[in-house]
């Protein structure tokens, strides 16, 4: 297995680079560290999956990346690099820029991208003709190849329905093709298949993933559900209390979880040898973000905690392309 500095040797310079950002929404009780100091890198064409419960910074990092954090939140530090250029440092206007052409989202439910009162290709061409000068058919011309792109049967039909005459799964992919409308560097997918049914979320899936590959589109996918990602996503980041406890290649993440929480999640998925029997819990619950531990934020759900854990652990590599935030990384429960 390749070392992590031979891998981004060859992989380049990265498509986007998070150094320490920290997303915090002050309140009348108290600041709330939503994200606190993640680290993350993501590179063409590759899929992260950033995973954890409700309530563990994951859309809220994904927000921080789009320039959607509105007050009482703020980002309160670290850089988001977007091909060496720090999107923290970019004014609103610049932002509207970035947003829908060099960065886009798919948002959970569709209706955040469809305004039910346009038809979709009024929504698809005014999305291309925001960002590039060409004539209306020209913008007309890429809205259908997009939706032929994801799937949609009868695309010239579908151009010239409402939202509302569209499935749920069929609105799904529409706003996908609006994502992918402006071939942009980076897609954000926030739990982007969670309403929708097995079969239809696995077709997304895999339409999302031939599309990364083929357009080198990076993506991250934020998602509670580690049986999502584990299919599709090149590397996983298992977030916990807005912090980072662990990244590494899927394979490695799922076939040695190094921290307890990882573990606690994998031992939560149902699979074939553990069918008839009760699930593993993660006893407890998520800490307030108003009132967090001292030391490790998940100490106190942890059976391998210690006097150590009340000290925070540093995000360190553990196998070669693996690192783990714990003082006691790779062990057994006791």
């Amino acid at each position: 297995m390749m070392s992590k500095e031979t891998r981004d040797a060859d992989l380049g310079a990265p498509v986007l680079k998070i150094e320490k950002l920290c997303t915090w929404f002050d309140t009348r009780e108290g600041t709330a560290r939503a994200v606190d100091g993640v680290d993350l890198e993501l590179y063409e064409g590759e899929i992260l999956g950033l995973v954890g419960e409700s309530g563990s910074g994951k859309s809220v990092t994904g927000y921080s990346v789009m320039g959607l954090i509105d007050p009482p939140g703020r980002i309160a530090g670290g850089r988001i690099l977007l091909d060496g250029r720090d999107l923290t440092r970019l004014s609103e206007e610049e932002h509207r820029r970035v947003r829908g052409k060099d960065i886009a989202m798919i948002f959970q439910d569709p209706s955040m991208t469809l305004n039910p009162t346009l038809r979709i290709e009024t929504q698809m061409i005014e999305a291309v003709r925001a960002h590039e000068a060409c004539s209306t058919a020209q913008a007309r011309r890429r809205a259908k190849d997009a939706l032929d792109m994801v799937g949609i049967p009868s695309p010239e039909e579908r151009l010239r329905a409402y939202p509302f005459e569209l499935s749920g799964g069929m609105r799904q992919r529409v706003a996908i093709a609006i994502a992918l409308l402006n071939k942009p560097r980076l897609i954000i997918a926030d739990e982007p298949t969670t309403a929708l049914d097995v079969s239809i979320q696995s077709q997304i899936i895999y339409e999302l993933q031939t599309l990364c590959r083929e357009t080198g589109t990076a993506m991250i996918w934020v998602t509670h559900d580690l049986a999502v990602v584990a299919g599709m996503a090149d590397r996983l980041a298992v977030m916990y209390a807005g912090r980072i406890v662990e990244v590494g290649t899927t394979k490695e993440v799922i076939e040695q979880p190094g921290h307890p929480y990882t573990r606690g999640l994998m031992g939560s998925v149902p699979m074939h040898e553990t069918r008839g029997r009760r699930l593993a819990r993660i006893p407890g619950a998520t800490p307030s973000l108003l009132h967090l531990p001292q030391g490790c934020s998940f100490r106190e759900r942890c059976a391998l905690a210690d006097k150590a854990c009340t000290r925070m652990p540093e995000l360190a590599q553990h196998h070669q392309a693996q690192s783990i935030r714990c003082w006691h990384p790779g062990e057994t429960d006791r």
